[in-house]
């Protein structure tokens, strides 16, 4: 298949390699189809999930977070016309982004095309090559599965003209700013940066935002399969793609403690005099934004004592606070549902029966994972209970919503090179 780096590709897929030689055969086969010339690269880029710091990214917090083996995969090749041009699995029109003109379009909102011309802009204004190229995409992260699919698929864009274009001299933390700066301006979701480091860098990464410009990134060492559990992912069957209005009130009404406490973010701010002050701030900004702060600066607390326990091996107070983070989430956060619409509630339903099962068993552990609302919960579950406890959440999830998922250690690539 193409020249391909087979070591590369078998690091990467593993056990499911055959499956995958299938999807890229594929995606050369519709490219041979919709372009003259043939692909020259394929090119790969996880998915990601947050083990621990919800929602403090954004606030230049603490976090911890690990790229999974779901992925978004393009084959791509260089074209004349200084146009992007591509085909995605699941659309009939290609999205097509003419580079003479990069300034944001409000109607491309929420859009593939916002992503290309943004990613586009960002490279352009730090600075880096851009240019036409065509390609076929096609993707297993789920869109508003909270599993980070805008941002696997901001990354992959980064990598493509990373590769095409700069001789791949870009840097992973560079081609997940500009992902996040095309998030923030073109798409219009106001997120904090770790989905696309953590899909750009792969494995599990702790990530220190107090300088978001020069973020420090802290790869991690720790086998899950080593300490016998296995990481399962629920998907409860909501979607984060009509909820931007609850996600952006998270990180403003965060900001807007620290403005009247005189700063920018929370990390900046003092605990202490947040605490003292709480009568005041629970006036100027609101109860819901006082509670979002403490979470925020417990939560942050929380990563490290979580980096802490796994460097020390302990994994059972890992599990310990990664029942904390989900309960700080739920009462304090309160990122679990929609107050737009109360009787849907599958993150909550999830999260209970998830609660009884690993009470029942005496071992585990579970939480929201990433943006909350609707979307996916994580659970950490001892192997020997796994299929019990999809047996279990079958009472109200069928059995492709939950899913077995492993850490991959390798982020976005060129598996051509």
């Amino acid at each position: 298949m193409m020249n391909i780096n087979n070591e590369l590709f078998n690091l990467i897929y593993r056990d499911k390699r055959e499956s995958n030689r299938d999807r890229f055969s594929k995606l050369i086969s519709e490219f041979s189809d919709y372009f003259d010339s043939v692909p020259l690269h394929l090119f790969s880029t996880p998915g990601r999930v947050e083990l621990s710091g919800n929602h403090t990214d954004h606030n230049h917090g603490c976090v911890i977070a690990a790229s999974i083996n779901l992925d978004s995969i393009a084959a791509a090749g260089l074209n004349n016309d200084n146009v992007v041009t591509i085909y995605s699995e699941g659309y009939d029109k290609p999205f097509i982004v003419d580079l003479d003109n990069l300034d944001p379009v409000e109607s491309e909102e929420g859009n593939t095309r916002a992503i290309i011309r943004g990613v586009a802009f960002g490279l352009r204004k730090y600075g880096y090559n851009i240019g036409g190229f065509n390609a076929c995409l096609s993707s297993e992260v789920l869109v508003g599965s909270g599993l980070s699919s805008s941002a696997s698929i901001e990354v992959l864009i980064g990598t493509i003209f990373n590769k095409l274009y700069n001789d791949s001299s870009v840097s992973f933390e560079q081609i997940a700013i500009i992902g996040q700066y095309a998030e923030n301006n073109f798409f219009g979701k106001p997120c904090g940066l770790m989905d696309q480091i953590a899909c750009a860098a792969g494995g599990i990464v702790a990530i220190d935002f107090e300088r978001p410009d020069n973020p420090s990134i802290k790869k991690m060492k720790f086998s899950l399969a080593e300490l016998g559990y296995k990481l399962i992912i629920v998907n409860t069957g909501g979607n984060h793609a009509d909820l931007t209005e609850d996600y952006a009130a998270i990180p403003n009404e965060m900001k807007k403690i620290a403005g009247e406490l005189g700063k920018l973010h929370l990390r900046e701010c003092d605990e202490s005099e947040f605490l003292s002050r709480l009568s005041e701030l629970r006036e100027t900004a609101g109860d819901r934004a006082v509670l979002r702060a403490i979470h925020f600066f417990e939560e942050d607390k929380r990563v490290s004592r979580q980096i802490e326990a796994l460097i020390k091996n302990d994994f059972k107070e890992f599990l310990t606070l990664v029942n904390q983070s989900g309960n700080s989430s739920f009462k304090y956060l309160q990122n679990i549902y929609s107050t737009k619409n109360l009787q849907s509630q599958g993150v909550s339903i999830a999260l209970a029966l998830s609660e009884i099962f690993i009470n029942q068993i005496g071992d585990g552990a579970c939480r929201i994972n990433g943006g909350g609302f609707a979307g996916t919960i994580e659970a950490f579950i001892p192997d020997q209970f796994v299929e019990d406890y999809k047996s279990f959440l079958s009472a109200a999830f069928d059995s492709e919503s939950v899913k077995v998922l492993s850490i991959r250690n390798t982020g976005s690539v060129c598996l051509t090179d």
